[in-house]
């Protein structure tokens, strides 16, 4: 298997010792609702796990939540919401729009205020190696310039970069460049007691001492957006590496392409902007299938736009799987069906082996679908197909199990009726082409034709 490891800028062999892979993700800052930029990274990072797994992996997977940082401190002033009481309110939020989206949970799910003795662990043994300093009011920066490689996940060098998003100016700093590891106390926020008084810890440092506390000072994977590259993860890279002599953190950088609003958009998803559409919202027009075919539908490293056509697309696409997967067939006198299920599993598996290569893997699991469906009104068994098909869809995380009758007025019924009827009367006359164009029109309005020797009904996929 290869994944493209954002350090490198390369596919690499993924190598790991034994058969345990450990996985960090960064999650989310707990100021408000998850949105499907969010998602899109979750359902991505849940299928590597998945198809990992699948492979004999076992894997360690930890993800952070980030409950005290600058945004969720604003919040708490803007609703006068207590900061511990708006960190579990997005917590449970978060947990049960996951759950929704039928992403596993991960193993750990640590909060930064959790980890604020290992935060000062680290903190001191950065200053008394001289990687970091403190200064007067109590605040301890990390001093970018004496990392030999620092900018080496981004591919930019101290000299080139520009204060910017989220490098916070303070004439405190020996150069601008460097990041906080620690802030002072100021008033109306959290802190903690520490050797250079009360305060908080800065963003970077929060992830670092996650991983160490739980998987220790190196992981294997670890993942996010393309958008925390730099400097989150630079930063995570320079301070945990000079806390524990130990090259590379990370074995395998791994970063999902962003989610915009719409086509031709080049802002990201984001709550800050307030431009973005929530998991909670999505859930409550789609089912999970449906969202997580779209989101994987595209290369996790491509950019996406939200495209409601796209996802209407693939709510009536869906319904070809879950015929196939789900047939309802005659037992009696059936020939088996001759499809060849496993080399669609070779080919599933060359795609997904290639760096996560879902859209290949997802035009793999329709061919056999098609193939399937064919052999359905065929009246063939497909037993074994079916279930090689709902294998591979979940390993995407697809159940295939959402197709639900739809109490359509007597009018609409009627007329769905007579085409069915069309369409018994082309199969019975060998017009085939014909009698498949009627199914494929029907499919096209989200109405899946399931055939048995009692006749033809008819379901269509509703939001669940």
């Amino acid at each position: 298997m290869k994944l493209y490891s954002t350090l490198t800028a390369t596919k690499e062999d993924l190598i790991v010792e034994n058969t345990s892979i450990t996985m960090y993700v960064c999650g989310p800052n707990l100021y408000g609702p998850c949105h499907l930029g969010h998602g899109l990274s979750y359902v991505f990072f849940d299928t590597l796990r998945r198809y990992l797994e699948h492979q004999g992996y076992t894997v360690l997977h930890v993800q952070n939540f980030t409950d005290i940082e600058d945004r969720i401190i604003e919040t708490s002033h803007e609703t006068g919401e207590a900061i511990s009481n708006l960190a579990d309110h997005y917590i449970q939020r978060f947990l049960n729009e996951m759950d929704g989206l039928n992403i596993q949970r991960a193993h750990h799910y640590p909060r930064a205020t959790e980890a604020i003795p290992q935060i000062i662990t680290i903190v001191t043994d950065l200053i008394s190696k001289g990687y970091a300093y403190a200064t007067d009011p109590g605040d301890v920066f990390f001093s970018v310039r004496k990392s030999s490689n620092y900018g080496i996940l981004s591919n930019r060098s101290p000299d080139t970069m520009r204060t910017g998003t989220r490098i916070e100016v303070d004439p405190n700093k020996a150069d601008p460049l460097d990041f906080a590891l620690w802030k002072s106390a100021k008033e109306g926020e959290p802190s903690w007691e520490s050797p250079w008084g009360p305060g908080r810890p800065g963003w970077h440092i929060e992830c670092s001492a996650m991983v160490t506390q739980i998987i220790g000072n190196q992981v294997d994977i670890h993942g996010g957006g393309q958008d925390v590259v730099f400097p989150h993860h630079e930063n995570e890279i320079v301070q945990s590496e000079s806390y524990s002599g130990i090259v590379p953190f990370a074995r395998y950088w791994v970063h999902n392409g962003l989610l915009s609003l719409s086509e031709g958009d080049s802002e990201k998803m984001s709550r800050h902007q307030g431009n973005f559409v929530s998991c909670e919202d999505a859930l409550a027009t789609y089912p999970a299938d449906v969202i997580r075919l779209y989101l994987l539908s595209s290369h996790y490293r491509t950019p996406l736009a939200y495209n409601e056509n796209s996802l209407a697309a693939q709510q009536r696409a869906i319904g070809r799987l879950r015929r196939a997967a789900f047939p309802a067939q005659n037992a009696a006198h059936q020939m088996a069906s001759a499809i060849d299920s496993q080399s669609y599993y070779t080919t599933f598996s060359e795609a997904m082996d290639d760096d996560m290569n879902t859209p290949e893997a997802i035009a793999t699991l329709f061919d056999l679908g098609h193939a399937i469906n064919r052999d359905i009104d065929s009246d063939k068994d497909v037993s074994a197909q079916s279930e090689m098909l709902k294998s591979l869809a979940g390993i995407l995380g697809l159940t295939l199990e959402s197709t639900q009758a739809v109490n359509f007025d007597a009018t609409a019924d009627a007329l769905i009726g007579v085409l069915i009827e069309l369409r018994a009367t082309l199969r019975e006359q060998r017009q085939f082409e014909a009698a498949d164009l009627v199914r494929t029109k029907l499919e096209a309005l989200g109405i899946a034709l399931q055939d048995s020797k009692d006749g033809t009904v008819w379901t269509t996929i509703i939001p669940s």
